[in-house]
């Protein structure tokens, strides 16, 4: 981190899951320690040497830890479409995503927690026309306790709303592969074609379109206006 962080503060982290699934929407949390000395409790310590990165935590751990987070830390949580990813882009809409869960994290904030909060977004960019103090953290969901917390909230979260997914709409196997391109998932979408949640704009999901496609998104494979 370059920027030198005049204490105290209330750091928010901010980290996203979705980006590169084939369908569903992309989430974002935003997570802040309700401790602006960041004192952790000694009867606490053993708990929060488990806030890490997502991907190193095994989908059972998420979970008592996402139930943790939600105990210890102010939350919010930003859901955006895959609607809106098509329409926007996936970057545009993680953006989005951010924006959504540091104003619900907000909501929850106090006032004197509002005017002096900075946020560390992980990854190289920061979010674009937004007023708040931040700064973007490479690699930051390994180093930073509180982007940990939001790539927790924000995979199981999503984790969450794909599994029900999976019952909505049977077939494509959501529960399994969480909406990645695996194999299992390209040959459900070759046979059964894309459902509404599928990302009509990322590339592989237009290729495995079989030639009886609905005509609901026969507009998709026509070519752009110049």
């Amino acid at each position: 981190m370059k920027k030198k962080i005049q204490s105290p503060l209330f750091v928010v982290g901010i980290d996203e899951a979705g980006r590169g699934p084939l369908c569903g929407p992309v989430v974002a949390g935003a997570v802040c320690y309700k401790r602006s000395d960041f004192f952790i409790p000694p009867e606490l310590e053993k708990k929060f040497a488990f806030i890490r990165d997502s991907k190193k935590l095994s989908p059972k751990k998420r979970e008592a830890m996402f139930d943790f987070i939600q105990e210890h830390f102010y939350v919010g949580v930003g859901i955006v479409s895959a609607e809106t990813i098509d329409r926007v882009n996936i970057l545009q809409a993680t953006f989005l995503a951010m924006k959504s869960a540091v104003s619900r994290l907000m909501n929850n904030f106090p006032r004197e927690a509002k005017e002096r909060s900075y946020l560390l977004i992980d990854g190289n960019q920061e979010i674009p026309n937004f007023s708040y103090p931040q700064e973007a953290v490479i690699g930051g969901d390994g180093i930073v306790k509180s982007i940990a917390a939001a790539s927790i909230i924000a995979k199981v979260t999503r984790d969450r709303i794909i599994e029900a997914y999976d019952t909505e709409y049977p077939g494509y196997g959501f529960a399994q592969h969480k909406g990645y391109g695996t194999k299992i998932h390209m040959d459900a979408l070759r046979h059964l074609g894309p459902c509404p949640i599928h990302r009509m704009s990322f590339r592989p999901v237009l290729l495995a379109l079989p030639e009886n496609v609905n005509k609901r998104f026969a507009n998709v494979l026509k070519p752009r206006k110049k």
